[in-house]
């Protein structure tokens, strides 16, 4: 599945056959999952995108990292090419295998206490005469280690640990220049405050000025005398006491503020006495809360204000006075927001209820800085039979779709095991200064119960959007002007495609070798919750019939095709025994809306739209009928005579002229001499690139991937291809189309391959 073969993944290189089921008994639903499910039981054994370490203290602007990202980064700056660093690379990948395991059994810990566990694990399983190699080995690897921070598993909390982790890298830094600010001028103002005092009377007087001398001067000065001539000499510089006290106004809001914390601040942000907080559960609270403080927000920027003009001596009580007297709600501006948190909601449950989702859409209208995640655990949970129909989608998947066409809100919607490769995307919401709406798909597991198979939250999460079910866009009003530049289907598998299409191997019940492509659709995704066991009827191999056909492809089919056609899809027990499960008429119906919803998804963003498909084919006819018209202009001609030998030899010395005149460049593609490649004779087959791209990549009689065709996907798929090999052996070149967006980060993420 394509979920699984983005980023660094499978390490297996061959799919794992199933076998027809021949004669034997079959099983109840429970029993059996997608025939694509296969490979993917075991993903401990698998290189993928979790775990993921949520990186501390980033100054790169990065801030998760996958563990292979991460061990892959160690290995290409310790283990020499070639055979020397193959002991430090074999290695290194056993680390990371058995941290993947510590952290799918439930153990939780910081990468480094993580790594020593497996350290640990590793050297005691090892015999005696290994040991000191692999010593070595870790401790080599070990001191290379760029990053730390907590090491997380996919799971129904890992979607707010994400968005909370990159929410507070972005608040920090936001916050840090806010806090500069606020103690600079604090500093400054009591500057001027005890410049000021050293002028008063109090500070120039006989007392003070004996102290100041001490005793051992103390009879040779008159310091009454002394004290009259220097009082006398700066009244005229003494401030006046409605500026003075307006600086020490200024100076208390500015050490009493809740918004950001101070470097001597030791209350964490909630309690009583600390900082506000900014991370809620609910979206009706925070909006309370944003109500709660607005006349502190204006008392603060008020304060900053004065306080600049005062420090630069500016302030005209004249022309100020009456202006910082508006009220606090008319004297806010939106750029002043920008000096604020952001306001953090995170919503697992309760959307269902009126008031907070009146909440979570008034907060989307409003333009204030709110950055909104709701999370759906299962959305096959309240599918309902309503009107004869089977439902199927959730709350947040619609909410997005409706945010999308507010225009002014930023939106991102994925399943949780796409989130990684969506770092930059999620960073952005995170940025912009308006709302943000984040719906995302955990999974729901279902292992322990009695009547579904056991799906791990990342794979039922990628069935989710391999089946078109809970597909991924992002919308950024701040990209651009028109849809095509704020609109993304990025994240989604051959978003070109109404259904992703995989290869599958398998053996007939003579264990005789067969491949086929099949589609992944929303039954596929369905089939593994015994829920809707209803929906299904399994059928082993002898009674397979030829009226059967693909539910992909009975979609397709016309009204007078359909007779004596019986959709399916196809599963496997837990033995691996392939078989067919039909389709009965309501999921076929859920399914085709699914696939319904999917092209207007498409066709928003860019793909397959159909106003522009009409028109291509319009612009093809009147094409077509003008060449048609010039051919029978040209056979109504009478035919002319044959040229003489001068003629046809001076048309030849004219044409092999045309000939040798080079094409015309076009310039608005970057040209490069740098262009992609691939290492084709060490190609493991591994089917990662071509099932990104089969147009760009392909492979050659010895099975092994080449480029076909770079101009065939965009630069990023190139990318995509390289981070994904497990081999390292796609280099993606420098760009081709200098308009293609993101190309900053791109040539960054492109410069380890290349």
């Amino acid at each position: 599945m394509n979920e699984i073969n983005e980023g660094r993944k499978a390490s297996t290189t061959s799919p794992l056959t199933v076998v027809t089921s021949g004669h034997e008994p079959v099983m109840g639903l429970a029993d059996h999952s997608p025939a694509l499910f296969s490979t993917y039981r075991d993903l401990q054994k698998l290189r993928y995108d979790y775990p993921l370490l949520l990186i501390k203290e980033s100054t790169e602007g990065k801030y998760i990292c996958s563990l292979s990202n991460v061990i892959d980064d160690i290995l290409q700056r310790i283990a020499p090419r070639g055979v020397e660093g193959e002991r430090l690379r074999k290695h290194g990948l056993a680390l990371e295998e058995e941290i993947r395991a510590l952290v799918s059994q439930g153990t939780k810990g910081s990468l480094i206490q993580l790594w020593e566990k497996a350290e640990t694990a590793l050297l005691s399983k090892a015999k005696i005469a290994e040991r000191k190699a692999l010593d070595e080995s870790f401790s080599e690897a070990r001191a290379a280690v760029r990053y730390g921070g907590e090491v997380i598993d996919c799971h129904n909390e890992t979607p707010k640990k994400i968005l909370s982790h990159i929410w507070a890298g972005v608040q920090e830094a936001k916050t840090r220049k806010t806090v500069n600010e606020i103690e600079a001028f604090a500093l400054k103002l009591s500057d001027i405050l005890k410049s000021d005092s050293m002028k008063s009377e109090q500070a120039q007087g006989a007392d003070v000025l004996k102290r100041s001398v001490g005793t051992v001067f103390e009879k040779s000065f008159d310091f009454e005398a002394f004290s009259d001539v220097i009082t006398s000499a700066h009244t005229d510089g003494v401030m006046p006491e409605k500026r003075r006290r307006r600086i020490r106004s200024v100076l208390t809001v500015l050490k009493s503020q809740k918004f950001v914390g101070t470097r001597e601040s030791t209350v964490r942000p909630g309690a009583r006495g600390g900082p506000f907080e900014f991370s809620f559960n609910g979206c009706a609270r925070a909006l309370v809360a944003f109500q709660e403080r607005l006349p502190d927000m204006a008392e603060l920027v008020k304060a900053m204000a004065i306080a600049e003009l005062e420090i630069e001596n500016k302030y005209n009580e004249a022309d100020h006075d009456p202006y910082f007297k508006q009220p606090d709600e008319a004297f806010l501006e939106p750029e002043d927001l920008e000096m604020f948190p952001s306001y953090l909601v995170c919503i697992n449950k309760g959307l269902d209820r009126p008031k907070e989702l009146a909440a979570v859409i008034s907060a989307l209208t409003s333009g204030l800085p709110f950055k909104i995640l709701v999370q759906n655990q299962d959305i096959l949970e309240d599918q309902a039979i309503e009107s004869g129909q089977l439902t199927f989608g959730a709350a947040g998947s619609q909410l997005a779709m409706m945010a999308m066409g507010l225009k002014s809100a930023f939106v991102l919607q994925s399943v949780v095991s796409g989130l990684y490769p969506l770092q930059q995307s999620i960073l952005a919401g995170m940025t912009v200064s308006g709302p943000s709406l984040y719906c995302v798909y955990a999974g729901q597991s279902t292992k322990g119960s009695k009547n579904t198979a056991c799906v791990l939250p990342y794979l039922q999460a990628a069935a989710a959007a391999e089946s078109r079910a809970f597909p991924a866009f992002i919308y950024n009003p701040t990209a651009g002007n028109d849809l095509a530049s704020r609109i993304s289907l990025a994240g989604n598998p051959q978003p070109t495609d109404e259904w992703p299409t995989h290869g599958l191997n398998y053996a007939d019940p003579e264990l005789q070798s067969l491949s086929e492509k099949i589609a992944f659709t929303f039954a596929d995704f369905v089939v593994s919750d015994a829920r809707y066991a209803k929906h299904f009827t399994i059928v082993s191999h002898s009674d397979w019939q030829d009226g059967m056909v693909p539910l992909n492809v009975f979609l397709e089919l016309d009204i007078q095709a359909l007779s004596g056609k019986v959709p399916y899809i196809w599963v496997t027990d837990k033995n691996d025994l392939l078989r067919r499960a039909i389709v009965d008429d309501e999921l076929i119906g859920a399914t085709r809306r699914c696939l319904e919803t999917w092209k207007n998804l498409q066709e928003t963003g860019g793909i397959n739209n159909s106003h522009a498909c009409g028109l291509l084919a319009r612009e093809k006819e009147i094409w077509e009928r003008e060449k048609a018209e010039e051919l029978s202009a040209l056979k109504s001609q009478p035919v002319s005579e044959t040229p003489s030998a001068s003629q046809a030899v001076e048309t030849e010395a004219v044409s092999a002229s045309e000939v040798e005149q080079p094409e015309a460049v076009d310039t608005s593609v970057a040209m490069t001499t740098e262009g992609p490649y691939i290492e084709t004779p060490r190609c493991t087959t591994c089917n990662e690139c071509t099932d990104l791209n089969n147009r760009m990549f392909a492979y050659d009689d010895n099975e092994q991937a080449y480029i076909t065709d770079p101009d065939a996907g965009t630069y990023r798929q190139l990318v995509t291809a390289a981070e994904s090999c497990q081999v390292a052996i796609i280099h993606p070149g420098k760009p081709r189309n200098a308009d293609e967006q993101g190309l900053d980060e791109l040539v960054a993420r492109a410069e380890p391959f290349n």
